[in-house]
């Protein structure tokens, strides 16, 4: 860093009009990605129902529908009355936008019984668009021009509907987050550094991060499917640790500022706060790398939207920041209202600060304790977490993609796509006659199958198809899976499900059984990390074990929230089961957060050693110098991505209040009390075996206390 450092004082209208330049043509250029978002990848495409999937469709053709109408006569009429009108519209749809015709009850009498209502008042009709599923979700607003009848209510739904509210809200949402965010975090900013210039430059940053985060997007969805949740994680990420970064690093140059001249202030700042910045994006880039173990492709582009963020907030805050400041000089006061406005508040914050740090180490033993035992008493509702995944009670309730998907799912449980099972010969001929129908007595003897209908036989497959009760992807829908896989199947023959409760539930599996695996590389890579910026075993250890009691804490929170209801009503989320996809993106963002703001805390508390201080001092300097700027960057961080807790969308609303359980409780609990109380308890082993060496910031006279700030 000091290297850089020297750069950066040597040419610094170069650099900033380089990287200025560089992030705001490639932004341009990664604007255009909202154009090739998705809204699926959530299936594990090694899974056995995804093999059902792409056998069923290469033997039969697509069988899931992309939209699914429902008509509804009016008050007195029946289907057969409103029959003519609604397929002489249909026959209006372009064929080349459908790879086969549209299926209703009055064209296709075989399936006629299932596509009516008991009621006989309402009627279904399925639309198979042409083309990959990028194509077909483009076409589905000129679809729904043509379904669309005069005179008859008519509802929209299926994946494409879905896809398409889903889209539209995320979009909407997004800006209105940004509009709200950017202005009241400069509002905060100028409250912290008590001055306009100091407080835009870590806005400025921010922007500039968004803009390059979204150029990485639109070059990761070149090569893979990058799922529309994704642009709002990057963005807001972007934004809030942009902003966090550029906190410190400016908190630290106007510290400095006030014993040396601005290119000495320059080079302490990026020896100290710079070299704990890229640390600090180093652990988060590890938390959140550990989602591409997983093999869905939503979730590996959520990681990727999130490390783009993380990596363009540490490249602007430690190229186009220190240029500014090399630029500016003392003039980073300007606009203040008064001339100490930046020293005062620090000073006043120091005093609070030293108080309770006092009073932890004064009751280091109750405090450690007490603050570990309601962490694990807010872990416990997590025993009972239920996991599933994304689907259409990710709108809110009254959105008409999802009332149609639920007036679906009570009137016409025949119509979904229920449980399809593919049998093969193991002989590499297609299963007997009398093998199938053994087969399909089975199945249609378990709880909740209405009914089991063969779909036909192709070279060596035969499919069935058994048709639920229960709503799928439902509780009672995996159970009827369950119990489906127990039978006993003929010999020679192999089984294999398929079906939409198939795939959430395969999804489900692969995230189960990789998460081990995601959890073990975010340990390992920051015991590795911390051990390298600490030269301690012992705190890298500490702060993996607080990160996890952090991270059980707020996934219990939310299991009580989310899953169990509390609350539900006033925050207008949907219930059930966690959405295993959003729930992992929780547990990097959580665990990264918790050793993000732990590293700085420690390695304040590591420079305070190293130039010669007992522990104690050095947890009083770390919380004294640190404790005002940790705890607004946590709050300005509350401030951005509490936009998230805005959006109408149930996942992002999971994530919003997630990031702010989490935050609070680390401003709170956790670095304010138990990491001051655990170094002190830890003693001399907090510097074994190397962290008692010599600080590699430049030198200068070592302060302690308040005055250092005054």
């Amino acid at each position: 860093m000091t290297r850089w450092s020297a750069v950066v004082l040597r040419r610094p209208w170069l650099i900033l009009l380089l990287a200025a330049g560089l992030v705001v043509v490639a932004g341009a250029w990664g604007s255009t990605v909202g154009d090739r978002l998705g809204t699926g990848g959530y299936a594990d495409p090694g899974s056995e129902s995804m093999r059902v999937e792409r056998l069923v469709e290469e033997k039969f053709g697509r069988q899931s529908p992309d939209v699914v109408v429902v008509y509804s006569a009016p008050p007195g009429a029946t289907v057969d009355d409103i029959g003519p009108r609604v397929q002489a519209q249909l026959d209006t749809v372009d064929p080349a936008l459908l790879s086969r015709p549209v299926v209703t009850p009055w064209n296709t009498p075989p399936v006629a019984q299932y596509l009516r209502s008991e009621t006989g008042d309402r009627a279904l009709a399925l639309v198979f668009a042409a083309g990959d599923e990028n194509q077909r979700l483009a076409a589905y607003s000129e679809l729904a021009e043509h379904l669309t009848v005069p005179g008859v209510s008519t509802e929209l739904t299926g994946f494409a509907a879905v896809a398409d509210s889903v889209n539209t809200r995320s979009e909407r949402d997004l800006l209105r987050a940004e509009a709200l965010s950017l202005p009241l975090t400069l509002v905060v900013l100028v409250l912290v550094f008590g001055g306009l210039v100091a407080a835009s430059l870590p806005v400025a940053v921010g922007v500039l991060a968004i803009l390059g985060a979204l150029a990485c997007l639109r070059v990761a969805s070149s090569f893979t499917e990058v799922n529309v949740f994704a642009v709002n994680i990057a963005t807001l990420l972007s934004l809030g640790l942009a902003i966090d970064y550029g906190l410190f690093v400016v908190s630290r140059y106007r510290e400095e500022l006030g014993s040396a001249d601005p290119a000495v202030a320059l080079t302490r700042t990026l020896a100290t706060a710079g070299r704990t910045v890229a640390f600090s994006a180093l652990l988060l880039v590890c938390a959140f790398a550990g989602t591409l173990v997983f093999p869905q492709a939503s979730l590996r582009s959520l990681g990727f939207g999130a490390m783009s963020a993380v990596v363009m907030a540490a490249a602007m805050s430690l190229t186009v920041l220190p240029a500014a400041l090399a630029l500016l000089g003392h003039r980073i006061g300007a606009g203040s209202w008064r001339r100490d406005a930046f020293g005062h508040g620090q000073a006043r914050a120091a005093r609070f600060w030293e108080r309770v740090t006092r009073a932890v180490l004064a009751r280091r033993v109750l405090v450690a304790t007490s603050i570990t035992a309601i962490l694990l008493i807010l872990a416990v509702p997590v025993l009972g977490v239920k996991l599933t995944d994304i689907d259409h009670t990710a709108l809110p309730a009254g959105d008409p993609a999802r009332v149609a998907v639920e007036r679906v799912a009570a009137e016409f449980p025949a119509a979904g796509s229920g449980v399809v099972v593919v049998a093969r010969g193991t002989d590499g001929r297609g299963p007997a006659a009398l093998d199938v129908e053994e087969l399909r007595r089975g199945i249609a003897a378990v709880d909740d199958v209405a009914a089991v209908v063969v779909g036909g036989t192709r070279d060596d497959v035969t499919v069935l198809k058994a048709q639920l009760m229960v709503p799928d992807r439902s509780q009672p829908a995996m159970a009827v899976l369950d119990e489906i896989r127990a039978l006993d199947v003929p010999d020679g023959v192999d089984v294999m499900l398929g079906g939409e409760s198939a795939l959430t539930a395969d999804g489900v599996d692969a995230i189960v059984d990789r998460f081990p695996l995601m959890v073990a590389i975010m340990a390992l890579a920051t015991f590795v990390l911390l051990l390298i910026a600490f030269g301690s075993v012992l705190l890298p250890v500490k702060a993996v074990l607080v990160a996890a009691l952090s991270l059980g804490a707020t996934f219990g929170i939310l299991t009580w929230v989310f899953q169990e209801g509390h609350l539900a009503g006033l925050l207008g989320v949907s219930t059930g089961p966690l959405a295993a996809g959003m729930a992992v993106l929780v547990v990097a963002v959580v665990f990264g957060l918790s050793t993000d703001y732990e590293t700085f805390l420690i390695s304040r508390m590591v420079e305070e050693h190293r130039a010669g201080g007992d522990t104690e001092s050095a947890v009083l300097a770390g919380a004294v110098h640190t404790g005002r700027v940790v705890t607004a960057a946590a709050g300005l961080l509350i401030l951005v991505t509490g936009a998230f807790t805005l959006s109408s969308l149930t996942p992002m609303r999971f994530l919003g209040v997630g990031m702010i359980v989490a935050l609070v409780i680390d401003a709170t609990l956790v670095r304010m009390l138990l990491v001051p109380a655990l170094v002190a308890l830890m003693g001399r082993a907090n510097w074994w075996p190397w962290g008692g060496g010599e600080v590699r910031a430049a030198k200068r006279p070592r302060k302690m206390g308040v005055e250092s700030l005054a």
